[in-house]
């Protein structure tokens, strides 16, 4: 079997160039063999977060992954105890249907919050930022919705 004859299940692939921000860009990747969240890094040369500051960090990387799985995103552990860091919305939810979608292709943005009260956090280009899990889910027995998602974030509520 050569390796296109497969359907790809999972992973993770850089947008299209017109939905690109940055040149130089590094694939989420486990940290360890058994590691269960992929890191997502940062491309920005530099950001300084003040306290009670955020920024969303555009990965310009979308992420596959079968019809009946999400990807969840998390701040990585040691940048919320270390740091004071965390996402703003606390848990970031990648639907199937977000990728390749037609404002953004799919570009996975990140917006971190520093909410220690006391430093500054830097942030430099290669730094991990957050992990990813794919995670399966179910569907309820009255599952309605027959909308396609046709836009980026927060776009299927319109």
């Amino acid at each position: 079997m050569k390796k296109d004859d497969y359907m790809k299940a999972r992973g993770f692939e850089l947008v299209i160039d017109n939905h690109r921000k940055f040149e130089d860009v590094k694939l989420p990747l486990r940290g360890s063999k058994t590691s269960a969240g992929y890191d997502f890094y940062s491309n920005n040369e530099m950001v300084r977060l003040k306290p009670d500051e955020e920024y969303i960090f555009w990965t310009d990387v979308k992420a596959y992954m079968l019809s009946d799985e999400v990807l969840k995103i998390y701040i990585r552990s040691s940048s919320a105890i270390k740091h004071g860091l965390v996402l703003k919305n606390q848990v970031g939810i990648i639907d199937s249907d977000y990728y390749s979608n037609v404002k953004n292709d799919g570009n996975i943005g990140i917006c971190i919050k520093n909410n220690a009260n006391y430093h500054y956090a830097d942030i430099f280009k290669s730094d991990r930022i957050a992990q990813g899990i794919f995670i399966k889910y179910l569907e309820s027995d009255n599952c309605n919705s027959i909308k396609d998602r046709v836009g980026g974030i927060g776009s299927t509520n319109k």
